[in-house]
């Protein structure tokens, strides 16, 4: 599947098309529909519903959706989204959303601008939208997936602390008794 939004990049061809096919081939263009429809939904942009990795890419380009789609979940995230169509000013809208995303997501869930903006990793696109998708809740808006586990934090009394120090851990070992009187470290063998 080669993208068109490569614009004057030459064919790539040998281990580099390989390369490609197979960040192509995980493609999810199912979950790209919903990730889609969940961003139209909290941003109230109509945007259609196909999954094609070049739509999408076309969609979120200028960066301005993925702009309002942080100032949607975090008002007032994006300070100045570009309506330029100037290609530095594009990036800058997702560089914008990139580091609005970085802080709430895991780092190796975010993508390059690069790969929205020349379309080479739409794979990465889903994976950081779905990240977010998965937190909305967090935001107060509708999410999607699977919720994301709060941690369950314990509290220990003085008592409680204070029974363990007397007992010795697997990890210590113990000998049971047993000394080190059968080993000879550099005497010569006896036979």
């Amino acid at each position: 599947m080669m993208l068109s939004m490569q614009g004057d990049r030459a064919t790539k061809s040998g281990f580099a098309r390989e390369a490609q096919d197979k960040i192509h081939g995980k493609y999810d263009s199912a979950l790209a529909a919903q990730l889609l429809s969940w961003v139209g939904r909290v941003t109230g942009t109509a945007i259609d519903h196909t999954g094609d990795a070049e739509y999408l890419c076309s969609v979120l380009r200028d960066g301005q959706v993925l702009c309002k789609l942080a100032n949607a979940l975090e008002p007032g995230s994006v300070k100045k989204v570009n309506a330029s169509s100037m290609a530095f000013k594009q990036m800058e809208n997702i560089s914008f959303f990139l580091a609005f995303a970085e802080r709430h997501i895991a780092k190796c869930e975010l993508f390059q601008t690069v790969d929205l903006y020349e379309a080479q990793d739409p794979n990465a696109i889903i994976t950081c939208l779905g990240a977010l998708a998965r937190k909305a809740d967090k935001f107060g808006k509708p999410g999607l997936g699977p919720k994301e586990a709060q941690g369950e934090r314990r509290e220990w009394t003085q008592e409680q602390l204070n029974a363990g120090q007397g007992i010795i851990g697997l990890q210590m070992g113990s000998n049971k008794g047993a000394n080190a009187s059968g080993i000879n470290m550099g005497n010569t063998r006896h036979m």
